[in-house]
């Protein structure tokens, strides 16, 4: 019966996983059909807008050219009018000059007929119908302003849609995520010596495979890549995994998608546990801070002040008194001199890492790790179920590794930022600085449970930076460290 029951959980599952799959699909085909519907509007817009162009052009050079006959026509008009104007007037001065001369013939007094030659000499020497010229100024050809549109007819009829370039591949092999900072690699499926630039995409989510159409997070673009690779760098890995996508862009048009890939972004992601923490520590998320007005007697007095009507309490020092209820967890609130507060995800398994920065005038703190079980009035490193190095900046400057009460003094420069880095199944809890890498010290031991981050603060406040990546230097200095034996034995090697 149990067997039947769990293959049937197992079916069920399979099913429900199939159930979201295809959902997930039909959601990104109803995507896909609404933009077939609103490209295909878009481009019909377009597609007016450019032969609306091309019209108004073809209007403006054939009213030009129009312009150009009229005024060819005009001006040949001018000069042979002008020309037949002069060519009546010779010809009637001409006309009447021959009349003359001819009743001239009849002249008989010798006298009178001498004067009447000489004066149609002088008149035929000023004539002018002897300076005329008897050429047309201008021909009646208008031949230069004839058109032969054939080739831009040609031209016209070979008109098509702009050549978009072919949709990229990203290479997964080729890509690579270290150091919380992704290369996204990708080729052309053929060389297309036209493509301009690219424009890569990428989105964050917690879901395998395809990208889905609902995820709750938009797509970031990076545009304007001229290469085949891109590098994201100093991210945060707060989500599993990354959707990434890529388009070629010529100079006119950009291209289909790649097939998007997912590639995996896994980090330590936490925040600090407030509803477990020391009453005099101020708690927000992934910054804790020392608060001398916190604790019972803040308590009473904000009550108090309540009671009389005096008004909200300052939001930037909020205390006890005006905390939301605490949703209280497995444990106790830490009390005392333990002024601890611990991280809100247990650590079961692999190697994980994180930084911490000090403020500058910060007396006292220590940065760790500490079972569960630890107790309410225990401070890290005085147990045997916690692990830590200690700044102390009080009366003397002292820098140590602690553990079970024991003490090991660390002769190196406290680092502005600790990396600390954890290996739960290798049972090793090393300190580096977080900026050279340089290794501060490393607990040797055996985990036996679940570990959480652990911090304690006095006079002053730490700030944490989760969501990210072993080191690529602290993964090469482990595999070195790991055949070398520890700093400090007297604090290795204890098994809990």
């Amino acid at each position: 019966m149990d067997s039947q029951k769990e293959a049937l959980q197992r079916i069920i599952s399979t099913l429900a996983n199939k159930n979201d799959e295809i959902q997930n699909f039909i959601d990104t085909l109803s995507q896909t059909l609404k933009g077939v519907q609103e490209n295909s509007s878009n481009v019909l817009s377009e597609l007016d807008e450019e032969f609306d162009s091309l019209y108004s052009i073809l209007d403006e050079v054939k009213e030009s050219m129009i312009n150009s006959i009229k005024q060819e026509q005009a001006r040949k008009s001018q000069e042979l009018q002008s020309q037949l104007s002069q060519c009546n007037n010779a010809l009637e001065n001409s006309e009447e000059l021959l009349e003359f001369a001819t009743r001239s013939l009849d002249i008989k007094e010798p006298e009178e007929f001498s004067k009447a030659a000489r004066q149609i000499k002088d008149r035929v020497t000023m004539a002018s119908a002897f300076r005329l010229s008897l050429k047309p100024k201008v021909s009646d050809n208008m031949t230069h302003l004839m058109v032969d549109f054939s080739q831009e007819r040609q031209m016209l009829q070979t008109l098509k849609f702009l050549p978009v370039p072919k949709a990229p591949e990203i290479d997964p092999v080729e890509c690579l995520v270290a150091d919380n900072s992704v290369t996204v690699a990708w080729r052309m499926p053929e060389e297309d010596n036209k493509i301009d630039h690219f424009i890569l995409e990428h989105r964050k989510t917690n879901f395998d495979g395809l990208p889905r159409v609902k995820d709750e997070r938009c797509w970031e673009i990076i545009d304007n890549i001229k290469g085949t690779e891109y590098t994201l760098s100093g991210l945060k890995f707060d989500s599993k995994y990354m959707n990434f996508r890529v388009r070629a862009c010529n100079k006119a048009v950009a291209g289909e998608y790649s097939d998007p890939v997912t590639l995996e972004t896994k980090a330590l992601n936490f925040s600090l546990d407030n509803s477990s923490s020391h009453l005099n520590l101020r708690v927000e998320d992934t910054c804790v801070e020392w608060d001398p007005t916190g604790g019972k007697g803040q308590e009473n007095k904000m009550k108090g002040k309540e009671n009389k009507g005096s008004g909200t309490p300052s939001p930037k020092r909020t205390s006890i008194g005006s905390r939301p209820p605490a949703v209280r967890g497995s444990r106790d609130r830490f009390t005392g001199e333990s002024y601890t507060v611990l991280g809100d995800t247990a650590i079961e398994s692999g190697q994980h890492y994180w930084e911490v920065k000090a403020q500058k005038d910060c007396k006292s703190y220590s940065v760790g790790v500490a079972y569960k079980t630890l107790g309410k009035f225990d401070q890290l490193g005085k147990t045997n179920t916690s692990w830590c190095i200690h700044v102390n900046n009080w009366l003397q400057n002292t820098f140590a590794a602690k553990h079970n009460n024991k003490v090991k003094a660390l002769d190196v420069t406290v680092p502005e930022r600790i990396g600390v880095f954890c290996d739960f199944d290798g049972g090793q809890l090393s300190f580096y600085d977080a900026s050279s890498k340089q290794l501060l010290y490393s607990f040797k031991t055996k985990f036996t449970q679940p570990v959480l981050p652990g911090f304690m603060v006095w006079c002053g406040g730490l700030s944490l930076n989760t969501g990210m990546q072993v080191p690529s230097a602290v993964r090469t200095l482990q595999k070195s460290e790991n055949g070398m034996t520890g700093s400090a034995s007297s604090l290795n090697n204890v098994t809990q």
